[in-house]
């Protein structure tokens, strides 16, 4: 297949070597395991959560590669590939594919501020013409609070309008379901195969009523678990655990509590190492983080 299965995915959390670099081989074993025992149907690597913006292009550039040695399904991966340099961003999705890996998600040029839609369109133009692959599927990423480049409905309508079923989707961020509903509805959702991601599992239901395709979730590198127990259930009990589980997450600097649980989970404290500005919990962020999940799990 060459678009990205619908349903739960994780923002998957980024392994780093002591200088820094990115642990390539670690991160294939932590997605396999995310779409295995932790319950994902897909994994997001290197966006938001996996601190995306801080590893250097030529780590990224390793990725696709050790993803296909490894024989992750190319269907259930979506490699974020957005750079505001436009040739990195065409460098780093046409390598994605040119591995058999089609799916990227990909952020508006973030550095200059309050851009036109037609300056963004121009961007996402060039992008899809210098991969030059009718196989490449564009979601795109929108999370206004980071980038301050927010998508307007009518420029993903526009983009969906010309190039098709390359722009394949969008994650939505914003943490708004209204939000991510007026995506839905613009370019017709699900049911016009435009998949749009909103970016909480406590959305999950109401966003597949409204015609979106699962979650693309950070804390789903936790607790994909529990949706899919909710899942099971058709809702109900189980889905109020789905809600506490990622109120409780939103608590803490959600990449570094991710990495926290991990590294308790794997056993393997290097999972703690943050690239800089962002830095581990704190000790008491810690002690509160293991009580709280001890609440959840109880």
């Amino acid at each position: 297949m060459t678009k990205a299965v619908r349903g739960i995915y994780a923002a998957a959390i980024s392994p780093f070597q002591a200088d820094g670099a990115l642990d390539v081989q670690k991160l294939v074993s932590y997605c396999q395991y995310l779409m295995s025992d932790g319950g994902c149907d897909g994994v997001a690597p290197t966006g938001t959560t996996g601190e995306g913006n801080s590893i250097a292009l030529n780590d990224k550039l390793l990725l696709p590669e050790a993803f296909s040695k490894a024989g992750i399904a190319n269907d259930r991966v979506i490699f974020g590939t957005g750079a505001c340099a436009t040739r990195d961003a065409i460098t780093l999705s046409k390598n994605a594919c040119e591995h058999g890996f089609h799916n990227v998600l990909v952020l508006p040029p973030f550095y200059f501020k309050n851009p036109t839609d037609e300056g963004l369109y121009t961007y996402f133009a060039q992008l899809i013409d210098g991969v030059g692959r009718d196989d490449l599927r564009v979601y795109l990423y929108h999370f206004p609070q980071m980038s301050a480049v927010p998508f307007s409905t009518d420029l993903v309508v526009r983009l969906r309008g010309e190039f098709g079923q390359i722009i394949a989707g969008l994650k939505d961020s914003s943490g708004d379901f209204e939000q991510s509903r007026a995506f839905a509805v613009a370019t017709g959702g699900t049911g016009a195969d435009f998949d749009v991601y909103p970016s909480s599992e406590a959305m999950y239901f109401d966003g597949k009523a409204a015609g979106c395709a699962g979650i693309i979730s950070g804390s789903t590198n936790a607790f994909a678990n529990k949706v899919q127990a909710a899942l099971k259930s058709n809702g109900g009990t189980d889905f109020e655990a789905v809600k506490d589980a990622r109120a409780m997450a939103s608590k803490y600097p959600l990449m570094a509590a991710m990495k926290q649980i991990e590294a308790w989970r794997s056993g393997d404290e290097s999972w703690l190492k943050m690239s800089p500005p962002l830095v581990a919990l704190s000790k008491e962020q810690r002690e509160s983080l293991r009580a709280d999940l001890k609440q959840l799990s109880g």
